[in-house]
């Protein structure tokens, strides 16, 4: 497979620049796996497209404020991002420019001041940073001197940040959100549960491997970035006993994907914290996962060919191509799909 093969045409007016007032008024297209079949929702209507036995497993790390301002020492304005921590004080990071080892790039406001040093620099253009401040309180720091790193093709300020959370994202750890889940309301978490539909949880934070595109032309040339996921003992329980009576498991998102079909390599869903990196394209044989809802994704991705592996190619493709003509609106606050 070439990546050219994972490419539609999307006019610049669909990519959605900005949350709808109402989490749960997106729209919704059931897309069915095995005939290509389309149907069109809105996303509060969600409990009724389901079965009573379902079970719906969520992502809900939380967004970091991982994007950070500030000035090189020798003079510049700089940009870094932090991906995922490494030892104590030092993280992974991407810096724009790329700082050279030694290099540093002082963030400073209302009194606060958060030194980065780049420490080293990997083949793949990454650096190990190291943070600090006066007073030793870095995440404090971060929490103030922060932004939470919104995708680039988002050309407009959030007015409100916490629309680029989930409403149930507590553990700290992702540098974008796991989009599926924006579309979640009490109401809608309260609808689910009146109809008997399971909600589990688990924590993928979501990193490079996600979002990176793809700079190879064959798709098995690519290699993921690892990201690291928890599944909870008790979750993965439950998870393999709906599994085993034939119950329908239903991935919120890629990136609980991801980790469902990492944790289920040998058949069994395997709980624990661990590193993926795994790839999932067509051709690929699904272990956990029986559906999935997600946004619409960007060409020539790896979560669109993600999708592709679940309901084919041709039919997500046909499904992005009338939802262009249908005006939803596309990636991280635009509309959603439903594959089953």
């Amino acid at each position: 497979m070439q990546v050219s093969d994972f490419d539609y045409e999307l006019p610049p007016d669909r990519i959605a620049q900005e949350p709808l007032p109402e989490r749960d008024a997106s729209r919704l297209l059931l897309l069915d796996r095995r005939t290509g079949g389309i149907a069109h929702h809105r996303f509060r209507e969600l409990p009724d497209l389901l079965r009573p036995d379902d079970v719906l497993v969520v992502n809900d790390s939380k967004v970091i404020p991982a994007r950070l301002h500030g000035r090189k020492t020798t003079g510049g304005q700089a940009e870094v991002l932090l991906v995922r921590p490494l030892a104590e004080g030092e993280w992974l990071a991407m810096t724009r420019p790329g700082l050279p080892p030694g290099g540093r790039v002082v963030v400073a406001r209302d009194g606060l001041r958060l030194t980065i040093e780049a420490l080293a620099v990997a083949d793949d253009g990454l650096r190990t940073v190291r943070l600090e401040t006066d007073s030793g309180e870095v995440a404090a720091a971060l929490a103030e001197l922060g932004e939470l790193p919104t995708p680039p093709y988002i050309h407009r300020r959030l007015a409100d940040p916490g629309r680029y959370q989930t409403i149930y994202a507590a553990p700290e750890g992702s540098i974008a959100a796991p989009t599926a889940g924006l579309h979640f309301t009490p109401r809608v978490l309260a609808a689910l549960e009146a109809r008997g539909i399971a909600v589990e949880r688990l924590t993928l934070h979501v990193g490079l491997g996600t979002f990176l595109p793809v700079r190879t032309e064959a798709v098995d040339d690519h290699r993921m970035h690892s990201e690291w996921y928890t599944l909870p003992p008790e979750t993965a329980a439950r998870l393999n006993v709906a599994r085993k009576a034939g119950r329908r498991v239903i991935a919120i998102g890629t990136t609980a994907c991801r980790a469902l079909e990492s944790a289920a390599q040998t058949g069994t869903i395997q709980p624990g914290s661990r590193e993926t990196a795994l790839f999932i394209r067509p051709g690929y044989h699904f272990q956990a996962v029986d559906g999935l809802l997600t946004n619409f994704h960007l060409p020539r991705s790896t979560l669109l060919m993600l999708v592709s592996a679940l309901a084919g190619r041709e039919h997500v493709l046909a499904a992005y191509a009338e939802a262009v003509e249908a005006g939803y609106r596309f990636y991280s606050f635009g509309d959603a799909m439903l594959i089953l």
